[in-house]
């Protein structure tokens, strides 16, 4: 029996199209296997040119080689190679390798709208330039700010470009905060022989920082335009985002912003990057596209091999801003970072029925700290120590224990 009306039945027609096509992605999604092709097993060796000539300041290029998906290890640096900055009809200025890789130059001052260009001579003889760019000067970032939102803590930024000639924006930002371990030992494990050891005062100078700083370089590809408004201005970008508790923020935190003013050309090649290397992995993201950019092999009758990389020349402008515990709205409450040391273990050398002689004692406290991966915390009456692991103890395995210049 048919309990739809003839309306009902013309509303669900839609839907039951919807379903079949679901039902379709559905089967499609599980029928998918890996593959692997050999390609990804030996790619070419293409050289790999990442930085950008700087306006005003030094310049820093690093040069590395292709390697397979598969390959574990870091790609190889580009090493020994020759390095010009050249302006069309003007001087060329030489960079110098400054580790395996990677190249600095002294500090430039070039004007808007010049064209320069990078020359790279591989140590084998290989011939690569990138295509001549105008020199773009970047405006000073107006506002770097912080708001404390249902989302998270959110850190916009705001800039204008009065005579309208930036409009393509990319930013890069670097973290740092304050570390503070929950645990300060005031003993320490004594070897006292093969197999044996004891519990003291801890030595002095204290082993371990009260405070270390973290730090961490922007994971992603950030970047805007301005083309076709109006103005010339980026307003309460939204740059970073950190969750509520985030213990970046227990006791202080600091972003800096590094903004660059792109051709269109080069933001185009960023905003493909984009796409190709965060927006792939299920279905519906778009698809990967040929990177193209804008360093060529200059070689006649040689491989041919393309370079990957886009060499842009623009100026950088950079502003910092701090959040200190005290700065956060009442009621938040950041995480320690150190939630899984919590809470620590007890180490009982004295338990036992009939007690454990003072040679048992000694051995069990040798095999508990022998290894210094562990680490005895404080003497607890009636029930040993307490200790944890050296992560929990000593943050320096979780950042650094030298203040930051700009601390």
């Amino acid at each position: 029996m048919n309990y739809l009306s003839p309306s009902v039945k013309t509303l669900l027609r839609p839907c039951r199209q919807w379903l079949t096509l679901l039902a379709l992605v559905t089967g499609l999604a599980g029928c998918v296997e890996p593959y692997a092709p050999d390609v990804i097993n030996a790619p070419p060796n293409l050289l790999v040119v990442e930085g950008f000539i700087n306006a005003d300041g030094p310049t820093a290029i690093r040069l590395s080689r292709t390697i397979s998906l598969a390959t574990k290890t870091t790609p190889p640096p580009e090493a020994k190679a020759k390095l010009l900055i050249e302006l069309q009809n003007g001087p060329s200025y030489a960079l110098t390798e400054t580790a395996p890789g990677s190249y600095t130059g002294a500090p430039l001052t070039l004007p808007a709208g010049a064209l320069c260009r990078l020359r790279i001579s591989t140590a084998k003889g290989q011939q690569y330039a990138s295509d001549f760019v105008p020199v773009k000067r970047t405006p000073p970032i107006d506002e770097l700010q912080w708001k404390a939102q249902d989302s998270g803590f959110n850190f916009y930024l705001s800039t204008q470009d009065p005579t309208g000639t930036s409009q393509f924006y990319r930013w890069e930002y670097d973290e740092t905060w304050e570390i503070i371990p929950i645990y300060r030992p005031d003993i320490q494990f004594y070897s006292t022989g093969p197999g044996k050891g004891r519990i003291g005062e801890i030595a002095s100078p204290y082993p371990y920082p009260a405070k270390c700083w973290g730090s961490e370089q922007s994971p992603k590809i950030v970047i805007s335009q301005t083309a076709g408004l109006s103005q010339d201005r980026v307003r309460d970008f939204r740059l970073r985002v950190l969750p509520l508790n985030s213990n970046r923020l227990f006791s202080r935190y600091s972003l800096r912003v590094r903004q660059q003013a792109l051709t269109r050309e080069e933001y185009d090649y960023w905003q493909l990057l984009a796409k190709n290397s965060e927006n792939i992995g299920s279905l519906f993201d778009a698809q990967p596209s040929q990177l193209t950019g804008n360093v060529r092999n200059l070689d006649e009758g040689g491989d041919g091999l393309p370079a990957l990389g886009f060499v842009g020349a623009h100026s950088v402008s950079e502003k910092r801003i701090f959040v200190g515990r005290g700065e956060l709205p009442a009621g938040t409450v950041p995480l320690t970072g150190y939630e899984d040391c919590m809470p620590p273990d007890i180490v009982n050398p004295y338990a036992g029925d009939p007690p454990p002689t003072a040679d048992e004692i000694a051995a069990i406290l040798f095999a508990a700290f022998a290894d210094p991966s562990y680490i005895p915390i404080t003497r607890v009456p009636g029930q040993g120590f307490w200790a944890k692991s050296v992560d929990c103890i000593d943050c320096r395995t979780r950042g650094t224990a030298s203040r930051p210049s700009f601390w």
